[in-house]
C-alpha cells in the first residue's frame, strides 16, 4: 500500500527492493561461477563474469536514481546511505539488507512481523550464513594461487571464515593478499556486529522470559 508520506526515493527503494534481492542472488551465482570455474570450459566462467557484470549495472543505475529522486547533494546522500554505497562499491554486502528484504515481503503480503528478538537472531544467522559465503569466494579467489598463501580450496576458506565470524581465530590460516585482507577486515567487522547482536538478543530475550514467568508466579505464603 502507498503511503502519501513516502518520498520518491522511498517509493522506488520499496518497488525495487526485492527484485534487487534477487538480483543479488543472481550475483553470487555467477561470482561462484566466476571464482569456481576457472580451471573448468572458459563460457562457463564467461557466463559468471556476464551474471556479475550485469547485476552490478543493476545496483549502480538503482543507486543513481535514488541520488536523483533523493534530490540531495551527493556528498549528503553517501553520508546517509552507508550500506548503500557500500554495496554499489561491493555488492556481495548486499545479504546485509536482508531486514529490509524481510520487511518488504511482509508488507506486500499484509504479514504480521514477528517479535523483535526473533526477528534480530533470524537476520543475523541468515546475513551471517550469506556473508560468510560471499567472503569464503572472495578470500578463495585472492589467495588460491597467491606465493605463501595457506588458503588454497575452497574448504579452506569456508573454514577461515568459520573461524573470523566466530571470532576463534586459530591462527592456522590468514590471507596474504591485499584483497584477502580487505575482505577479513569486512568479516572481522561482521562476525563482531552478527555475533553481538545475537547473543544480546538472546540475553534479553531470556530475561524477559524470566521477568514474565515471576510475574505471573503467584507469591508464597
Amino acid at each position: 500500500m502507498h503511503d502519501a508520506s513516502e518520498t520518491r526515493d522511498q517509493t522506488w527503494e520499496r518497488r525495487t527492493e526485492l527484485p534487487l534481492f534477487f538480483a543479488s542472488l543472481i550475483f553470487l551465482t555467477g561470482f561462484t561461477l566466476a571464482v569456481l570455474a576457472y580451471e573448468v570450459h572458459p563460457l562457463v566462467r564467461a557466463i559468471g563474469i556476464g551474471l556479475v557484470a550485469l547485476t552490478w549495472l543493476c545496483f549502480v543505475v538503482d543507486y543513481t536514481v535514488r541520488l536523483a529522486l533523493s534530490g540531495m547533494r551527493p556528498l549528503r546522500f553517501v553520508h546517509r546511505h552507508l550500506l548503500d554505497t557500500l554495496i554499489v562499491l561491493m555488492p556481495m554486502l548486499r545479504p546485509l539488507r536482508m531486514v529490509k528484504v524481510h520487511d518488504a515481503v511482509q508488507a506486500r503480503y499484509n504479514r504480521p512481523r514477528r517479535g523483535l528478538y526473533a526477528r534480530v537472531m533470524s537476520y543475523a544467522g541468515l546475513s551471517a550464513g550469506l556473508l560468510g559465503f560471499s567472503g569464503a569466494l572472495g578470500v578463495h579467489h585472492f589467495e588460491r594461487r597467491a606465493p605463501g598463501a595457506t588458503i588454497l580450496t575452497l574448504g579452506d576458506a569456508v573454514w577461515w571464515v568459520c573461524e573470523t565470524l566466530t571470532t576463534v581465530g586459530y591462527g592456522d590460516m590468514a590471507p596474504v593478499t591485499p584483497g584477502g585482507r580487505i575482505i577479513a577486515g569486512f568479516m572481522m567487522a561482521g562476525g563482531l556486529a552478527l555475533l553481538g547482536a545475537v547473543t544480546g538478543s538472546f540475553s534479553s530475550w531470556m530475561l524477559q522470559a524470566f521477568r514474565r514467568e515471576d510475574e505471573e508466579e503467584p507469591p508464597r505464603n
